[in-house]
């Protein structure tokens, strides 16, 4: 990877739907070049924008579970975790046969009862710990936040693309509404609340976060006005946001670790908000339990994680204690599997 297709995530971070010429104006390429970077780092796998649905609009919360297995049944209880639905990350950690993964389910359903539904095979399990996400940090930006693979953006780039949000149109070919395409009562009324007609469109965008505005409309059977407010609807509500799913490893960044931190309940905002801000962490999150704080980071090698955790991880005040679990391999990256190296489409 060149700086030029860092550039293009980087702004795919910032504006995931925004078109080919805005990405091309930002990264100093033609709008064909730009669109040529990305579809080959698509087809390579190696990162995908895609749709999500905030988990709080279906009644759902996030908890974080931990599990031990017998290191024979890892394998099969792996496949199993990363194809459900309701597992949005899941990757295998080092220090025995243990599998972290991030749950999407209702409040309620905790303890015995989550482990009976998500882990049915009990007899593979030795020891489950589930923690609720209490809270992410999230720099105003729900996109992936991990920016280590450089790509800088200047305030005018900044600026450019921020333009482009109220209308996106991922595509070269233009998106203009159909005359007379009036909004309906359900397009003013719905809010950011789902419906059964939303259906069609969320799938579609869990594929591919940047289908054109055309083609959403002919998957749905609606018009491409219908399609662009419905979009902005759920957009403005927070009930939809776009997530630049990125493999690290095959950009040359081959270490990525889970820092489990303790730290002080006064400095837990602060420290949360320092964290997410550090171009090597690509989450973060205040959590139940005794170690109160999550951060995934992503290092270039060992030296580097070690500098961070010496240098950056040891200027943040309030921390108290930690431990580190390396992710060994990744199964799933929030909607896609991920296969020999390959961002997929689960089916």
């Amino acid at each position: 990877m060149d700086e030029i297709d860092g550039t293009i995530l980087r702004a795919l971070q910032v504006s995931p739907r925004a078109s080919f010429r805005q990405l091309g104006e930002v990264a100093g390429v033609s709008e064909q070049t730009a669109a040529r970077r990305y579809q080959a780092l698509r087809r390579a796998g190696v990162m995908k924008v895609v749709g999500i649905i905030k988990p709080s609009v279906r009644g759902q919360s996030e908890w974080v579970a931990r599990v031990r297995c017998r290191p024979d049944r890892l394998e099969p209880l792996a496949r199993s975790l990363a194809r459900r639905r309701d597992v949005a990350f899941a990757y295998v950690v080092s220090g025995g046969a243990e599998i972290v993964c991030v749950l999407r389910a209702p409040l309620g359903v905790v303890g015995e009862e989550a482990v009976a539904q998500v882990f049915p095979t009990r007899a593979s399990i030795i020891d489950v710990r589930i923690d609720l996400v209490l809270h992410a940090f999230d720099l105003g930006q729900p996109a992936s936040r991990w920016t280590g693979f450089g790509g800088h953006l200047s305030p005018a780039s900044r600026a450019l693309l921020a333009g482009g949000l109220d209308t996106p149109d991922p595509m070269p070919v233009g998106d203009d509404p159909i005359p007379g395409d009036e909004p309906s009562t359900d397009d003013r009324a719905g809010g950011a609340r789902l419906s059964a007609e939303d259906s069609v469109l969320i799938d579609a965008l869990t594929q591919d976060g940047r289908l054109p505005h055309r083609e959403l409309a002919r998957m749905c059977g609606w018009t491409v006005g219908r399609v662009r407010r419905r979009l902005r609807t759920l957009e403005r509500g927070g009930a939809l946001h776009y997530d630049v799913e990125i493999l690290p490893e095959r950009l040359g960044f081959g270490l990525s670790a889970t820092l489990w931190l303790t730290v002080l309940p006064a400095a837990l905002d602060r420290a949360g908000a320092e964290l997410v801000a550090h171009d090597e962490v690509a989450f973060a999150a205040a959590i139940s339990g005794e170690q109160n704080l999550m951060v995934a980071v992503t290092c270039r090698d060992t030296a580097a994680f070690y500098d961070y955790l010496r240098t950056r991880l040891a200027a943040i005040e309030g921390v108290t204690g930690y431990s580190v679990s390396i992710r060994m391999r990744r199964l799933k990256q929030n909607a896609s599997l991920v296969m020999q190296g390959r961002l997929i489409q689960p089916v």
